[in-house]
C-alpha cells in the first residue's frame, strides 16, 4: 500500500514560502525545498493529493542535475546530511526534499518547445508565431517545429498566470547579453533533455527552465524537466493532428472536465482511481527516464 499524501508541512520557527506544489524553508545559508504531493489543475490547488508525487519530481529533478553538465543549484537530496532542527520527521520528507544553494532569481520563465502544442498552438492559429517566433504555414496540433524555439514568459505571483513574451521584450526588461546567454543555456539543455527522452520512448513537446545568480554564476535552478514543469509524450503514440496522451495531469484534468465543476468554487474531491492513475503515470515517467526502480512503490 502507498504512502498517504503529503499535503502541507510545518517546521516549526522556520521562514517559509509555500507554493502551489513545494514549501521552501530558508535555513540561512541554504534553502530546503519540499515537494509536497499537491496537485493543482485550472490555477486551483486540489484538496486531494497523489501519493508520492512530490518524490517523483524532486527524483526527476535529482536525475537530470547529475546527468546535466551545466552549474545548478542542488546541494543534496540526503534528508541525514540535512541541518534540520531537532524533532523533524526526516522519515516523512525522505526522498521528497532537496538542499539547495540561495540563489537571485531571474524573473523569467526560460520555456523551449520542440512540438506545436498548448498556448503555443493556439497563439500559431491565430497569428502563425508563437511568443512572436514565425513558424511555417501549414503546421497541425502537436507538430514537430523545425527546430526547438525559445519562448520566454514572465514568472507569475501566486494565482496569476505567466505570461507569454517575445524574446525581443525579455531583452528590454533583463539585458539582451543575460537574455541571450538564458536562450543559449536553455535550447542546450533541452536538445540534451530531448535526445535522453528519445531513448527512453518519450518526446520531450516542451519544458521550462528557472535560473539564478549566485556566487558570481548563473545557475539553473527549481525543479527540472519533470511532469509537472514539461510535456512528455509516449513516442510509440505519438500522432500529429491533435492532442496527445501525456506523463502529467491529465487523468486529472479530464475528470474535471467532465464534472459538474464551474472552475470558481472550491474544487472537488478526487475519486480513488482518478488518484491511482496519476500516481502510476507520475512513477512511469521517473522509470522511464531514470531507467531505476521508484523506490517507494
Amino acid at each position: 500500500m502507498h504512502s498517504t499524501p503529503l499535503i502541507d508541512t510545518q517546521l516549526a520557527d522556520i521562514p517559509a514560502r509555500h507554493g502551489k506544489v513545494r514549501d521552501v524553508y530558508d535555513l540561512g545559508e541554504h534553502l530546503l525545498l519540499v515537494a509536497t504531493d499537491r496537485i493543482s489543475a485550472f490555477d486551483w490547488v486540489l484538496p486531494t493529493g497523489i501519493p508520492d508525487k512530490g518524490r517523483v519530481l524532486t527524483g526527476v529533478s535529482q536525475f537530470w542535475f547529475d546527468q546535466l553538465d551545466t552549474p545548478h543549484h542542488l546541494v543534496t537530496t540526503e534528508v541525514d546530511q540535512m541541518p534540520l532542527p531537532d524533532g523533524v520527521d526526516r522519515e516523512v520528507l525522505r526522498g521528497r526534499v532537496m538542499l539547495t544553494k540561495k540563489a537571485q532569481v531571474v524573473p523569467m520563465e526560460c520555456v523551449v518547445r520542440g512540438y506545436l502544442a498548448g498556448s503555443g498552438w493556439k497563439e500559431y492559429q491565430q497569428s502563425g508565431t508563437v511568443c512572436g517566433v514565425q513558424l511555417p504555414s501549414g503546421l497541425v496540433e502537436s507538430d514537430r517545429l523545425p527546430e526547438p524555439i525559445f519562448t520566454p514568459a514572465t514568472k507569475a505571483e501566486m494565482g496569476e498566470h505567466d505570461e507569454n513574451i517575445s524574446f525581443e521584450r525579455m531583452a528590454a526588461e533583463i539585458g539582451t547579453e543575460l537574455a541571450e546567454e538564458l536562450k543559449a543555456r536553455s535550447i542546450e539543455l533541452f536538445n540534451k533533455g530531448s535526445a535522453h527522452a528519445e531513448k527512453c520512448g518519450l518526446l520531450l513537446a516542451d519544458t521550462k527552465y528557472e535560473f539564478g545568480h549566485a556566487d558570481g554564476e548563473l545557475i539553473l535552478i527549481d525543479e527540472v524537466m519533470t511532469p509537472d514543469s514539461s510535456r512528455y509524450w509516449p513516442a510509440d503514440q505519438y500522432q500529429p493532428g491533435g492532442p496527445q496522451p501525456s506523463f502529467d495531469k491529465q487523468f486529472v484534468r479530464d475528470w474535471l472536465l467532465a464534472s459538474d465543476w464551474d472552475r470558481n468554487s472550491t474544487p472537488p474531491e478526487l475519486p480513488e482511481e482518478i488518484v491511482e492513475k496519476t500516481r502510476a503515470k507520475y512513477i512511469e515517467a521517473f522509470e522511464r527516464i531514470s531507467g531505476g526502480e521508484f523506490a517507494w512503490k
